[in-house]
């Protein structure tokens, strides 16, 4: 098991569209889900694993809803505005009615974490497919890729399709003294039309993804 000290050094490793599809096609169907909704909403683990129905808020003007997840469980002490794009929206609905309170759960009770043996033991399998599917081997940060990569893939996805730094801030729930807490219908429909930019730069031929190699 790596030490907390590499933990803390391991360098964020954002997923490219190919990796998501081998690594996601490998989890388990509810942990599969629950990725597919952090890496499109840019959420913590945690916010996730106890994402609760009753945080869900309707935006009449704009005829959606969106999740605000309570102060006192935000990392940053600030309530978390989770606006969901096409693919999150989609996640979310083919759990509605599913349990009363929480959105994502087993047998009835809240998941404390992502990281579990599923998602362990889907990584390594990825990592043994990786060289017969990309032609190389799975890169480092590929075989030890961690939930909150998904996090920064979100980030790198917007920043990629052009998405203005302050806008960043809010959809990944970063403290940043300028950003509001309270939110117009027509704030909402800006960051919205943000996170669905992220799944319109999927076909385009440009996006390159650089890394260093040690």
């Amino acid at each position: 098991m790596p030490t907390q000290t590499e933990l803390r050094q391991r360098q964020p490793y954002p997923l490219t569209w190919d990796e998501q599809q081998l690594l996601f096609g490998l989890l388990p169907k509810r942990l599969g889900d629950m990725a597919l909704f952090k890496v499109n909403t840019g959420c913590r683990e945690q916010e996730v694993c106890g994402l609760r129905w009753r945080w869900e808020q309707p935006v009449p003007e704009l005829d959606m809803t969106v999740f605000v997840v309570p102060s006192e469980l935000v990392k940053n002490g600030r309530p978390r505005l989770i606006v969901l794009n096409a693919v999150a929206r989609a996640v979310i609905d083919a759990y509605r009615g599913q349990h009363p309170e929480f959105v994502f759960h087993r047998r009835g009770l809240r998941l404390m974490s992502m990281n579990n043996n599923g998602w362990q033991r889907a990584r390594e399998r990825a990592a043994k497919v990786y060289p017969e599917k990309f032609g190389r081997p799975a890169p480092e940060g590929f075989r030890r890729v961690r939930i909150h990569d998904l996090k920064h893939t979100f980030g790198r996805r917007l920043r990629a399709a052009g998405v203005s730094f302050e806008t960043r801030q809010v959809l990944l729930g970063h403290h940043n003294g300028s950003v509001t807490t309270h939110y117009s219908a027509a704030e909402i429909a800006e960051l919205l039309e943000a996170v669905n930019r992220i799944n319109a730069i999927r076909s385009t031929p440009a996006m390159t993804l650089l890394r260093a190699v040690a």
